[in-house]
């Protein structure tokens, strides 16, 4: 790929890359594991000393930090026309458990890098520039995930979010208060948020097609919707033994082959259909019991609502083949529902032509993961860039990612800022 050679010709600011990586390693030390990675809860005691080096750099940088009422932050580096609404990048700061160096932290810091290169030319933004950071993106501690952005765009309330407990009961709102960010700014654009011009978020892919093409950018178009349900395949229990097979009620027998139509159902509707059963407990779970109960979860995407409602459909079938046999009750209950998210065409365009300018190879791509993007977009234009990351591992220590990789990604990002944002000129 083309690298980002300073001493070639540019028409416009470049990115220092080995700043951005020393970033990214410095912000790595918080929180990290013996294994490479990082673990840092949202709002615990790693995460406060994370958003205190954030604050740090930020206000080096000359930026102001506000601080909502879920914990949000937002570092402005004031326009040449402050009545403007911004153009805002960002993402998350918190990890996994066993979570990587660059998952939403590097969106945080390709945008903090942004604004480092505009203060090193001396150029300004008619727009004002801001970048995010979202609280408790990932919901490894606080369930609903994605909260931060959640409140801001209003998928739940402030009061929802700040009342929801980790495992140890200790409330989002305890927490936030323990660690110093119980901010006071309005949480959501229903109480007075400042709306955003637009919205970019730089990330990792999370998956192998763009490390798989040989690409170096993805240029974002939109993000899957999501079905979320839970199944529980009731049969009776009984003893291995004295049992004959034709007279057995076997949840799990009868559960199998649900999961594999959930496999079969997104294989219809390819290639932008995902279907997983990511969880299954049997029970009593004895070896010489028949399963009486069968509980697992299914996780369904597409890129379209109409394509949702018809995997949707095609569960429910299954379901009333396996019900008919007249041996197991099948309940099916829905537990979460992202619809389709397509980004903005502008925005999506500013991208590609940052990636077509650069000469960096770059493909159009789906996103088949949730991001702050996805619930930002609701309020405001928005679009996401993604890099290659290493064999497509996320949600990993062993996460990584190619530095000259993330440096592309963070050009794209400050050429699509400034074409959003207008170049005002030097400072008087």
């Amino acid at each position: 790929m083309p690298a980002l050679d300073p001493a070639q010709p540019a028409l416009g600011p470049r990115i220092d890359g080995q700043r951005l990586w020393a970033s990214l390693m410095a912000l790595a030390e918080i929180g990290a594991t013996p294994k490479g990675g990082v673990c840092r809860l949202a709002l615990s005691e790693l995460d406060r000393q994370a958003r205190d080096l954030f604050m740090h750099w930020a206000r080096d940088a000359g930026c102001s930090v506000r601080v909502d009422a879920i914990g949000n932050l937002f570092a402005r580096r004031e326009g040449t026309h402050p009545h403007l609404p911004a153009v805002a990048t960002g993402s998350h700061i918190d990890t996994q458990p066993t979570g990587g160096k660059f998952d939403g932290n590097y969106g945080v810091l390709a945008g903090l890098e942004v604004l480092r290169t505009l203060n090193d030319q001396g150029l300004r933004t008619r727009a004002a520039l801001e970048v995010c950071v979202w609280t408790n993106e990932e919901g490894s501690r606080f369930v609903p995930v994605m909260m931060g952005s959640g409140v801001y765009a209003g998928a739940f309330t402030l009061g929802h979010a700040l009342a929801a407990t980790d495992r140890d009961g200790t409330s989002v709102g305890q927490a936030l208060a323990a660690i110093g960010y119980a901010g006071s700014a309005p949480a959501s654009v229903a109480d007075g948020a400042p709306r955003f011009g637009a919205y970019f978020e730089a990330h990792i892919e999370q998956g192998p097609v763009l490390e798989d093409a040989g690409d170096t950018i993805g240029v974002v178009t939109g993000a899957l919707g999501q079905r979320w349900y839970d199944v529980v395949v009731t049969g009776l229990e009984a003893h291995a033994g004295p049992t004959p097979m034709d007279l057995r009620r076997d949840a799990l027998q009868a559960a199998l082959p649900l999961m594999q139509a959930v496999d079969s159902i997104a294989r219809a509707e390819a290639p932008h259909a995902r279907g997983t059963v990511g969880w299954v407990q049997v029970f009593p779970n004895s070896r010489n019991t028949i399963p009486g109960r069968v509980s697992f979860t299914v996780d369904f995407r597409h890129t379209d609502e109409a394509g949702l409602a018809r995997m949707e459909a095609a569960l429910h079938a299954a379901i009333a083949q396996v019900q008919a046999a007249g041996r197991v009750d099948v309940a099916l209950t829905p537990v979460v529902h992202f619809p389709p998210a397509p980004f903005d065409p502008a925005l999506v365009a500013a991208v590609r032509a940052a990636a077509q300018h650069h000469g960096w190879p770059h493909r159009d791509i789906v996103s088949g993961a949730g991001h702050d993007a996805v619930y930002v977009a609701r309020t405001a234009p928005a679009a996401m860039i993604f890099v290659p990351c290493k064999d497509g591992i996320s949600h990993n220590e062993v996460e990584d990612a190619r530095a000259e990789h993330l440096a592309a990604g963070c050009q794209v990002l400050l050429d699509a800022m400034l074409a959003q944002a207008g170049v005002a000129g030097p400072p008087r």
